[in-house]
């Protein structure tokens, strides 16, 4: 399974670095970037040249990054649970798994969310313009 996982997490991360995967924004549905036709971002991921934009940027696809983990591992973890059939080591390693990624998804959220505050805050400009 190990052998399984590594390859399928490389070939996503490859896609979503090469296509730049869409995200929707939470008002209006998705925003086109405009300077690369079809690719799609977040409104608060526009990268306007300064270094609070191109920070909130890294930081924001590091995040989607760990949640797209976090939500495989909950897969993953879910898996092992239901597949267990009665053997209490797995369902125990199933349930752990699912605590940590469920704890990890709370975690990116309120990174998230603490990371765009802070650096919209001395911005002029609202990060969803």
């Amino acid at each position: 399974m190990k052998k399984f996982i590594a390859p399928v997490l490389g070939i996503l991360v490859a896609l979503s670095l090469v296509t730049g995967v869409g995200f929707a924004d939470a008002q209006g549905g998705l925003i086109d970037v405009g300077d690369r036709p079809g690719t799609l971002t977040d409104a608060s991921t526009r990268y306007d040249g300064s270094f609070r934009s191109a920070l909130t940027m890294i930081v924001n696809y590091f995040l989607y990054f760990l949640g797209l983990v976090a939500t495989i591992m909950v897969i993953y973890g879910g898996f092992l649970y239901i597949t267990s059939g009665g053997d209490d080591a797995g369902a125990e390693k199933g349930k752990k798994i699912l605590l940590y990624a469920a704890i990890g998804i709370v975690v990116i959220l309120i990174s998230y969310a603490l990371v765009n505050t802070i650096l919209a805050a001395g911005s002029d400009v609202s990060p969803t313009t």
